[in-house]
C-alpha cells in the first residue's frame, strides 16, 4: 500500500498513526500526486483520491473541474476491470452532480465504464442543512471499473 501526499506534515501524521495502530504495510511518499500518477506503470486494485478543495470560490470552478478530471483520469488509467476508485471532493462549490459528470468524462477519456457502488458524504456530526448549501461540502464516490 502506498500513501502519497505533497505535505510532509500530513505524511508525518499518517506515519505516526500507522505506527500507533501497528500498521506496517504502508509506504509513505512525499510527491505531487498529479506527477506521481502520471509516472506510474503498474496496476492497482484500488486508488483513493482525497485532494484538497480545488474550488475555494465559484470563480475557481472551471479550473477545479479540470483538476478533478485530470486526477481522476490518471487514477482510472491505473485500474483494470474490477478495480475500485474512491474519489472525494471537499469543495462545497462543486456539487455532487457536477463531480459525477466530471468523473464520467474522465472515464470516457480513459476508455473505462464505471459503476457507482456507493455515494457518501460527511459524518452525521457535520449535518447537511438543506437551506445552507455549503454544509454539503464532502462528496465521496466509490466506483468500480466494469
Amino acid at each position: 500500500m502506498e500513501a502519497i501526499d505533497s505535505s510532509a506534515t500530513a505524511l508525518a501524521t499518517a506515519e505516526e498513526n500507522a505506527r500507533v495502530n501497528g500498521i506496517t504495510n504502508v509506504q509513505f511518499r512525499q510527491a505531487d500526486v498529479f506527477e506521481f500518477l502520471a509516472g506510474i506503470e503498474r496496476r492497482y486494485l484500488m486508488v483513493v483520491l482525497d485532494p484538497p478543495a480545488f474550488a475555494k470560490s465559484r470563480r475557481a470552478l472551471d479550473d477545479a473541474a479540470r483538476g478533478y478530471k485530470e486526477i481522476n483520469l490518471r487514477a482510472l488509467r491505473l485500474l483494470d476491470s474490477g478495480g475500485v476508485l474512491v474519489t472525494c471532493s471537499c469543495s462545497h462549490h462543486m456539487s455532487e452532480a457536477a463531480l459525477l459528470e466530471i468523473i464520467a468524462e474522465a472515464a470516457l477519456d480513459a476508455g473505462k465504464t464505471l459503476r457507482v457502488l456507493e455515494r457518501r458524504t460527511q459524518a452525521g456530526d457535520h449535518p447537511i442543512l438543506l437551506t445552507v448549501p455549503e454544509t454539503h461540502y464532502l462528496k465521496c464516490l466509490i466506483l468500480e471499473v466494469v
